[in-house]
């Protein structure tokens, strides 16, 4: 299965905005009317740009920089994302990106790897991607599954 170039490259550059607090081209990547599910804040669905512009923000805050790095003490914490078992799913102009979020974060205490599965679904409007859902979920077994 080949990857599409456009959805791939598109998704990294909205992934990137928000992993490195990106607010502009977070809107730009973005529908206003964006729907979310993100698991570990809210069982709730989360509609529209607001509570992510107010994340992104209050996050920019607490970093200098605009990239992957802060510090604490002495040490330098730099982070990254990939994309495990990427899978995109293009038709037309709608598009469903599904994968594994894996964010490798070196910290004092060493490096820790945190992973949760994502669905993101694209839409060209006006000639432009963007997102206009997402779904998050855990990586660990199923209550039903046997350990």
């Amino acid at each position: 299965m080949t990857i599409d170039v456009e959805i791939h490259e598109f998704l990294l550059k909205h992934l990137q905005a928000v992993q490195y607090n990106d607010l502009e081209t977070y809107r730009a990547t973005s529908a206003e009317d964006l729907a979310v599910y993100e698991w570990w804040l809210t069982p709730h669905r989360i509609d529209g740009l607001p509570f992510h512009e107010f994340m992104i923000t209050a996050d920019a805050l607490r970093h200098s920089q605009k990239t992957a790095e802060s510090h604490v003490g002495e040490h330098t914490i730099r982070s990254r994302f990939d994309l495990a078992n990427l899978r995109i799913q293009r038709y037309g102009n709608s598009a469903i990106a599904s994968y594994t979020l894996l964010i490798s974060t070196s910290l004092p205490d060493g490096e820790h790897v945190e992973a949760h599965n994502e669905s993101r679904v694209m839409v060209k409007l006006d000639g432009i991607w963007k997102v206009v859902h997402v779904h998050k979920s855990p990586c660990w077994n199923a209550p039903h599954v046997a350990n």
